[in-house]
């Protein structure tokens, strides 16, 4: 990604390496499920906090997103990707942003598997984060970061569901 330096693991405050793995099953054939994760409207009514969403070429998106979680709050202006697309198996979600409490960087592999009538999600993904945020939020962010991704990939899967009734 461009725009922001590599992160150096002597900075203060940060946590380099932070990992978030997930697996979720969604209804459909991965070319709808696809569609669905690469649907820009999906994606804003989605991404848990986000306030604007506004594509600047294709698969690229400035954003604004407001985070409430405990000591995790603050409003992050950032960018969000989709490269190394391979339809409609593979892709990789790169995100970067910052605002008061810190920055966020980090990206995901995201796999589709067909299963019959169903998708299999699989998400493996790792972000560095700096700033404030890491020193007060270092060991809550794991979880933190689990809980928005559930989030995320709960409400496609109901969006999903709509669309298979």
């Amino acid at each position: 990604m461009t725009g922001i330096a590599p992160t150096r693991p002597s900075m203060t405050g940060t946590i380099s390496s932070m990992k978030v793995e997930g697996a979720y099953t969604f209804p459909g054939s991965p070319e709808q499920v696809w569609d669905l994760l690469l649907d820009p409207e999906s994606l804003r009514q989605c991404i848990p906090g986000a306030e604007t969403l506004t594509e600047t070429s294709p698969d690229h998106w400035d954003a604004v997103l407001k985070v409430g979680v405990a000591a995790i709050k603050g409003t992050y202006k950032g960018k969000v990707a989709i490269v190394e697309k391979q339809p409609p198996t593979m892709y990789t979600l790169q995100v970067e942003g910052s605002g008061g409490p810190g920055f966020v960087k980090g990206s995901a592999k995201i796999s589709l598997e067909g299963n019959g009538d169903t998708t299999s999600v699989k998400v493996e993904g790792d972000g560095q984060v700096g700033g404030m945020l890491a020193g007060v939020g270092q060991r809550m962010l794991p979880g933190v970061a689990k809980m928005l991704m559930n989030q995320f990939f709960e409400c496609l899967i109901s969006k999903s569901k709509a669309l298979a009734a």
